[in-house]
């Protein structure tokens, strides 16, 4: 379909090319910011276009090189035609403890402890201070740490374009800021930040900032509800076409969600209880999966089995594990109906954390859960879940998330533009 562009996109590429053909030794980063609906991505693959740059080949020298911070995004991205990785494939090798280190620590903190009441006032003061490092560490040695890439396709690229930048962070964007590549990021202003930190390249002032929905988008309802929630207006019930609607949560039970849509709500709390209820509504009154059309959600990538962190996945067949009592074994097929070859094994602890949540649960359980996919049920969402994902149909659970007014304007924002065609809104 052609795109008849704006004066407003046509200036924003001559910008672009300017940019990349002439300032790139003292700017390093080139930041082009846009509201839902205005554009950002068609003005971008239209300057590239116009640069004569081509997608980077893998390993190869020179191109351009797409990513983005969920799985989720670049899969989407890649399914439109652009190919893309996430930041942390595409800059970051994977650092994991291993059983030795995780026994040296552990006997090292061990000895330490023994030989306290032994020292004396200068040398246990010294000791106390790597007692509480090593306690540290072990707090910590279940998490998986990312270091630095230096063999990155990065070194080689052309220029780096980074969509959905608002959930980069500041240490993130200083590692890929380390690369000294040119780096154009597409941003909305009016989405969430990182749950903790702020969005390093959306904080900063904007080289083209696009205010006009284009006309293909402008009759949008979806798109005049998100801009009432980006400027702080309330939504009135009612309908605003035949598919989108405000309504009172009273008037809405488990099971008429589960035909709306996608759910997405503000807080884990408000998931889990929202799971619980619809699970049952869809006739799966168990604690844990046990049949066939249960809906889950991959919690953490797994490349080897093509598996990306946001990626829905129904359940076909489920087993106990013969040999694990912490996980169970099941069939699956993906949410574009694949079916993932073989039985796969899957931890128990995000469905645990739905009869009795527990906040340190990964840090008991880390070494039980190793080599098993993570999952949860998928009825329900949070926003920060739903970032970088779009569906035709989506229900938003409106549950006051948001502590402060900007809050609440960013999520309830970000909500409503995860929905395509269809949307409901529940208050």
């Amino acid at each position: 379909m052609s795109i008849d562009l704006s004066q407003v996109q046509m200036r924003a590429i001559a910008a672009i090319r300017d940019w990349y053909l002439h300032r790139t030794d003292t700017q390093q980063v080139f930041r082009v910011f846009g509201y839902a609906g205005t554009g950002k991505t068609t003005i971008t693959g239209k300057a590239i276009k116009a640069l004569g740059l081509e997608p980077m080949t893998p390993g190869g020298l020179g191109g351009v090189l797409f990513a983005a911070f969920t799985g989720k995004a670049v899969h989407v991205m890649t399914q439109k035609g652009t190919p893309a990785q996430t930041i942390h494939s595409l800059i970051y090798r994977v650092s994991e403890a291993t059983p030795e280190e995780i026994e040296r620590v552990t006997e090292e903190l061990a000895v330490l402890k023994g030989d306290l009441p032994r020292m004396g006032v200068a040398e246990r003061s010294f000791a106390e201070a790597q007692i509480a490092q090593l306690n540290l560490r072990l707090d910590h040695i279940h998490e998986l740490q990312f270091i630095l890439n230096p063999q990155s396709d990065l070194r080689d690229a052309d220029l780096l374009v980074l969509d959905e930048v608002s959930m980069v962070g500041a240490e993130m964007a200083q590692d890929l800021l380390a690369f000294g590549k040119p780096i154009l990021v597409l941003g909305d202003p009016g989405q969430l930040p990182p749950v903790k930190d702020t969005g390093f390249f959306t904080e900063a002032v904007p080289d083209v900032m696009l205010t006009e929905v284009h006309r293909q988008a402008a009759d949008s309802p979806i798109l005049r509800l998100a801009t009432m929630a980006r400027q702080g207006h309330d939504i009135p019930f009612g309908a605003f076409d035949d598919q989108v609607w405000k309504m009172s949560r009273r008037e809405v039970d488990p099971a008429q969600m589960l035909r709306g849509g996608q759910v997405i709500c503000g807080t884990h709390a408000t998931r889990r209880r929202l799971n619980r209820a619809m699970k049952n509504a869809a006739g799966f009154e168990a604690d844990y999966p046990t049949g066939h059309g249960e809906k889950i959600i991959c919690l953490k990538n797994r490349h080897d089995l093509g598996l990306i962190n946001g990626m829905f996945l129904t359940l076909t067949n489920v087993q106990a594990h013969p040999h694990n009592d912490r996980a169970f074994r099941a069939s699956v097929q993906t949410d574009d109906a694949t079916p993932l070859a073989g039985m796969h094994d899957f931890w128990r602890g995000e469905f645990d954390d739905h009869v009795c949540f527990d906040p340190d649960r990964h840090r008991h359980e880390w070494l039980a859960s190793r080599g098993l996919i993570q999952s949860s049920w998928g009825y329900a969402i949070t926003c920060h879940k739903a970032q970088g994902s779009q569906w035709e149909n989506v229900v938003v659970f409106d549950d006051g998330f948001g502590r402060t007014a900007d809050d609440r304007k960013r999520w309830l924002y970000t909500a409503i533009t995860r929905a395509e065609r269809g949307l409901l809104i529940l208050s």
